[in-house]
Protein backbone atom coordinates (compact mmCIF):
# COMPACT_ATOMS: atom_id res chain seq x y z
CA UNK A 1 0.00 0.00 0.00
CA UNK A 2 1.30 3.07 -0.82
CA UNK A 3 1.47 5.80 2.04
CA UNK A 4 -0.12 9.57 1.58
CA UNK A 5 -0.63 12.55 3.39
CA UNK A 6 -4.39 12.67 3.79
CA UNK A 7 -6.13 15.71 3.57
CA UNK A 8 -6.14 16.81 6.83
CA UNK A 9 -3.04 15.99 7.52
CA UNK A 10 -2.89 12.21 8.71
CA UNK A 11 -1.21 9.38 7.13
CA UNK A 12 -3.48 7.31 4.48
CA UNK A 13 -2.81 4.35 3.16
CA UNK A 14 -4.19 3.73 -0.81
CA UNK A 15 -4.42 -0.03 -1.94
CA UNK A 16 -3.60 0.39 -5.28
CA UNK A 17 -4.54 -3.82 -5.23
CA UNK A 18 -8.36 -2.97 -4.85
CA UNK A 19 -10.09 -0.44 -6.61
CA UNK A 20 -12.88 0.10 -9.06
CA UNK A 21 -12.65 1.16 -12.67
CA UNK A 22 -13.79 5.16 -13.70
CA UNK A 23 -14.10 6.60 -16.61
CA UNK A 24 -10.32 8.27 -16.76
CA UNK A 25 -8.74 5.79 -14.45
CA UNK A 26 -9.29 3.15 -11.45
CA UNK A 27 -10.47 4.62 -8.01
CA UNK A 28 -8.43 2.72 -5.22
CA UNK A 29 -9.31 2.17 -2.15
CA UNK A 30 -8.40 4.16 0.94
CA UNK A 31 -7.43 2.87 4.66
CA UNK A 32 -6.57 5.03 7.52
CA UNK A 33 -4.36 2.38 8.87
CA UNK A 34 -1.99 0.19 7.28
CA UNK A 35 -3.91 -2.86 8.60
CA UNK A 36 -7.17 -2.22 6.87
CA UNK A 37 -9.07 -2.21 9.84
CA UNK A 38 -10.29 1.07 9.02
CA UNK A 39 -11.68 2.40 5.41
CA UNK A 40 -11.54 6.03 4.76
CA UNK A 41 -12.66 6.40 1.30
CA UNK A 42 -11.01 6.57 -2.31
CA UNK A 43 -8.24 7.59 -4.79
CA UNK A 44 -8.58 9.02 -7.54
CA UNK A 45 -5.99 7.11 -9.73
CA UNK A 46 -6.64 10.04 -12.86
CA UNK A 47 -5.29 12.92 -11.46
CA UNK A 48 -3.98 11.11 -8.03
CA UNK A 49 -6.38 13.11 -5.15
CA UNK A 50 -8.61 12.57 -2.31
CA UNK A 51 -11.64 14.87 -3.34
CA UNK A 52 -14.09 13.22 -4.34
CA UNK A 53 -17.52 11.66 -3.12
CA UNK A 54 -20.11 9.18 -3.26
CA UNK A 55 -23.65 9.56 -4.06
CA UNK A 56 -26.23 7.12 -2.82
CA UNK A 57 -26.47 4.92 -6.18
CA UNK A 58 -22.55 4.30 -5.11
CA UNK A 59 -21.46 6.35 -7.93
CA UNK A 60 -18.01 8.08 -7.15
CA UNK A 61 -16.91 11.13 -9.08
CA UNK A 62 -13.67 13.00 -9.01
CA UNK A 63 -14.12 16.38 -7.98
CA UNK A 64 -10.75 17.30 -10.05
CA UNK A 65 -11.03 15.79 -13.15
CA UNK A 66 -14.34 14.22 -13.37
CA UNK A 67 -13.47 10.70 -13.42
CA UNK A 68 -16.73 8.28 -12.68
CA UNK A 69 -17.44 5.20 -11.37
CA UNK A 70 -21.00 4.00 -12.11
CA UNK A 71 -23.58 3.33 -9.94
CA UNK A 72 -23.18 0.01 -7.99
CA UNK A 73 -27.16 -0.84 -8.61
CA UNK A 74 -28.87 0.58 -11.60
CA UNK A 75 -32.39 1.19 -11.87
CA UNK A 76 -33.93 2.50 -15.14
CA UNK A 77 -36.17 4.46 -12.99
CA UNK A 78 -33.20 6.61 -12.24
CA UNK A 79 -32.10 7.79 -15.35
Amino acid sequence: MDERDGPDGTTLYVDREDGDIGTKGPFYVVYRGEGRERRWGYFCGNCETFNNAMDSMGRIRCNECSNLRKAEEWDAAHE
